[in-house]
């Protein structure tokens, strides 16, 4: 038995030492150690040691470590709060993990109606400076040339340094070039492509991080549905963009929507900032009770010898691009961002010329889907987690869900254009959104699983091809209206697409864990 004026917060977990001699196990949040092993306390850190490994956690607050009985057989040893029980529902909903998820959504919310706002205010500027389709499709785009940049420097920054400082600093800078776009527009044409620039840069390293902080934060078992919730702030974003935008322009002016989503970022940066951290085990308001649910689920992370296998070093790129389910995993994100950037950017357009409505209604019937699409992300969420805890492997979930999220907007698209009203239009794309939320479940989360220890930088290299396809995308649906002058069959050609993607995913992807070097 022992007293220790410590806060015991955690132990080196998941560590299993066996010796030639007999050994005792003490079971402190559900840990093995040796019977040799001794423990050591001050007001700052509990070590653990034996002959020849040494480990060190830190601790902090009031509670202290009551009791800790060990025995020489199999029987259970009791700590204090040892035993582990299922999480109820107000927990799970109340719980440090679910803030983070929450907070996770609202940046994505944020991110993407920063993004959408020039998806409104293209038109009345085309008006203004008398710009063609096409141009329009080159000034959108630009937010696209910056998002191309970021994305792989972001992923291997948020591997580096974890999801929270990296999240904090890219929502602080698209915030202000949002902030910024007015005085960008009213100045020159290069300020705003700047500004446009600006905000793709910062934009990029959004994604990785939310990648990073589930796969950091959830168990294996809740992965699907955290990054459900997460995305979910993601497609209402783009409901909230385009819903209000046109409103606050109406009310403060062509650019008011700018300053009110630019503002806002600033808030949530102070809020994430003082609130969150990186990692649960550094979390000073998670319980204990949820900290050993989640390690116990699966999200230990080993410590053998003092060697970490979280890479500090160079990734491996060269081996990243030589394995099948990598591309499989570049080829999905390739068609997604195609698929979502055309939608986002030209529905209201499309609206707008093919059947005449005016702006207020192009917004409204271009954000209905987005709204859609975050409750099926959702549903899709829990479904591939209620798959994989039934006993279907990771492997064929994915495939299910990625076929699920690309035939079914293939579909759909051809649907849509045979559609004779603006009601029965928005019905069509309002499924093909809807059902593109699936993918979400395929390879967004495969990312966590092929390769664990790479998933920032592996969402880098993903999104910097997604990016490269969706400004082949933008800008080429503005050529091709203007050479073929059909819309239409611009969407024809993203159904095959679509459709082409998924067989590849279908043949090349895998829900295992690949090796991709020595570490694993």
């Amino acid at each position: 038995m022992m007293n220790s004026p410590a806060t015991l917060r955690y132990l080196s977990l998941g560590s299993t030492f066996r010796k030639p001699s007999s050994f005792a196990r003490y079971e402190v949040f559900n840990v093995k150690l040796p019977s040799n092993c001794k423990f050591s306390s001050n007001q700052n850190c509990f070590k653990l040691f034996t002959a020849n490994s040494f480990f060190r956690t830190e601790v902090s607050g009031p509670v202290r470590c009551n009791r800790i009985r060990a025995s020489s057989n199999d029987s259970q040893s009791v700590a204090s709060g040892s035993i582990q029980r299922e999480e109820s529902f107000v927990e799970f909903i109340t719980s440090e993990r679910v803030k983070v998820v929450a907070m996770l959504a609202l940046s994505l919310a944020l991110c993407n109606a920063d993004r959408v706002v020039m998806s409104v205010a293209i038109v009345p500027l085309s008006l203004s400076h008398g710009w063609r389709q096409s141009f329009a499709g080159v000034v959108q785009s630009s937010f696209l040339w910056g998002y191309l940049i970021s994305p792989i420097a972001g992923g291997t920054l948020v591997d580096y340094y974890g999801g929270k400082l990296v999240m904090a600093w890219g929502v602080a800078l698209w915030s202000m070039a949002t902030l910024l776009t007015p005085w960008a527009a009213e100045a020159s044409l290069w300020a705003l492509l700047a500004m446009r620039m600006l905000l793709g840069i910062a934009e990029g390293v959004a994604l990785p991080c939310m990648n990073n902080m589930i796969a950091r934060w959830f168990p294996p078992t809740e992965r699907s549905r955290a990054v459900g919730l997460a995305m979910a702030g993601f497609q209402l974003g783009s409901a909230i963009g385009l819903t209000f935008s046109p409103i606050l322009m109406s009310q403060g002016g062509l650019f008011g929507p700018f300053v009110i989503f630019g503002l806002s970022g600033f808030l949530w940066v102070l809020v994430w900032v003082s609130a969150t951290s990186s990692t649960p085990e550094h979390s000073r308001q998670i319980s204990i009770h949820e900290l050993r649910y989640i390690q116990n689920k699966g999200q230990i992370h080993t410590v053998v010898e003092g060697k970490s296998k979280t890479s500090k070093g160079i990734p491996p790129f060269r081996c990243l691009l030589s394995k099948l389910p990598t591309w499989s995993i570049i080829v999905a994100n390739a068609m997604h961002s195609w698929g979502f950037f055309v939608i986002l950017s030209w529905m209201p357009i499309y609206f707008k010329t093919i059947y005449h409505v005016d702006l207020r209604q192009a917004a409204w019937f271009s954000a209905v889907p987005w709204s859609m699409m975050a409750l099926t992300g959702y549903f899709a969420g829990v479904l591939s987690d209620t798959m994989i805890q039934r006993g279907i492997s990771v492997t064929l979930t994915r495939k299910v869900m990625q076929s699920i999220g690309f035939f079914g907007p293939g579909f759909a698209l051809i649907g849509l254009t045979t559609a004779p009203s603006p009601s029965i239009a928005s019905a069509w794309l309002t499924l093909a959104v809807g059902l593109k939320a699936f993918s979400h479940c395929g390879f967004l989360v495969n990312l966590q699983e092929i390769a664990p220890q790479y998933s920032g930088v592996l969402h880098g290299i993903s999104n910097t091809a997604g990016t490269f396809a969706a400004i082949i995308g933008t800008v080429g649906a503005g050529f091709f209206v203007e050479l073929v002058g059909s819309f239409k069959g611009f969407l024809v050609v993203t159904a095959f697409l679509y459709f082409s993607a998924a067989v590849f995913w279908n043949v090349f992807s895998t829900g295992k864990r690949v090796k991709f070097d020595d570490s694993i």
